[in-house]
């Protein structure tokens, strides 16, 4: 399992109410989530992602509510992989239950710049930064998690596969 695309970077204390604001909660439609994905703070998130790029953070990203929108609108936008230094506790869980691949790796957030081609080998935990010729070493997976996440989360996997 890999992951390729250009970084797409924000900083420290990124709360679930930013990646997802509130008043789009009514909706269980993961496309309609992923339409208002950053809008709070970054108009141009949605207009500008390609699949499979890699979101990178700073420290305790997905801070705030519990809520399973935030890492569902981050995944439904055509991210890979999110990458930072720290997560907050709930939203590495959400992330994992819903299939989104997360790593911490501090000197990928930091060295990791906006538009940056990364390559990320999950098996491994390999981060391959190509604009810098730089590599990172992310703590890898463990294998029933990387079925997780290939089957598209916890509830597709308990049922057989991603639809």
């Amino acid at each position: 399992m890999n992951a390729h695309g250009k970084a797409i970077k924000y900083g420290d204390h990124i709360d679930t109410d930013v990646i997802i604001p509130a008043r789009y909660l009514a909706t269980q439609d993961h496309k309609e989530l992923a339409s208002h994905c950053m809008e709070d703070i970054d108009k141009s998130f949605v207009g500008r992602i390609k699949e499979g790029d890699i979101m990178v953070a700073g420290v305790n990203f997905g801070c705030g509510s519990s809520r399973e929108h935030a890492p569902i609108a981050i995944k439904a936008s055509g991210i890979s992989c999110v990458i930072a230094k720290s997560f907050a506790r709930i939203f590495y869980r959400n992330a994992i239950n819903i299939g989104l691949a997360i790593l911490e790796c501090e000197k990928a957030s930091e060295n990791i710049s906006e538009g940056d081609e990364v390559v990320i080998d999950f098996d491994t935990g390999l981060i391959k930064n190509l604009t810098k010729n730089e590599t990172y070493q992310a703590q890898p997976f463990p294998d029933f998690i990387k079925e997780m996440i290939a089957k598209g989360g916890l509830m597709s996997s308990i049922k057989g596969g991603a639809k």
